[in-house]
């Protein structure tokens, strides 16, 4: 019999875990479709907004590896700690983002979460009032990859640390 640790998956022994599919390499086509789709998503978007929503969704999804790989990424580009480790916590340290980071981190939330009741009215409007329709499909694009690479990465076993692109 296993104790509840062992059968959710949460076990505090360090257990080497059996290898999972490459994804890359059993899916080439679906990868690299992929690719080009978070590619394209990201166009004309700036890219301090598009760490924070990256982040924000791998924190929403618990997905360490891409948690991992977005921070390095905003660290190199040049975002600080401070706002880093606030992103968790956006609403209640609203000081340290943009009206339109805001938005951005709204829309991330609702649409990532878009199995607790939908995308609200409100939440959509906000973001709208803050992009323009091109820039506003980007950010939905950009959203719906995140959620995507989560899924890749958490289904898989990716390693966090590991930054395996």
């Amino acid at each position: 019999m296993t104790n509840s640790a062992e059968h959710s998956g949460n076990s505090d022994e360090n257990t080497t875990k059996a290898p999972r599919v490459e994804f890359a390499k059993a899916a080439p086509k679906a990868f690299k479709a992929l690719i080009g789709l978070d590619a394209a998503a990201r166009e004309g978007l700036d890219p301090a907004l598009v760490e924070l929503v990256q982040i924000r969704s791998s924190q929403l999804n618990k997905c360490a590896y891409c948690l991992h790989m977005h921070t390095t990424d905003a660290r190199k580009a040049g975002e600080s700690e401070e706002r880093l480790h606030m992103v968790a916590v956006w609403e209640e340290a609203a000081h340290f983002f943009t009206a339109k980071e805001r938005a951005a981190l709204a829309l991330t939330e609702a649409v990532t979460r878009v199995a607790d009741g939908g995308v609200p009215d409100a939440v959509y409007e906000r973001a709208a009032r803050h992009f323009e329709d091109g820039e506003l499909a980007q950010l939905l694009a950009l959203i719906f990859t995140i959620n995507t690479w989560n899924r890749i990465a958490i289904s898989t076993a990716k390693v966090p640390g590991t930054d395996e692109r």
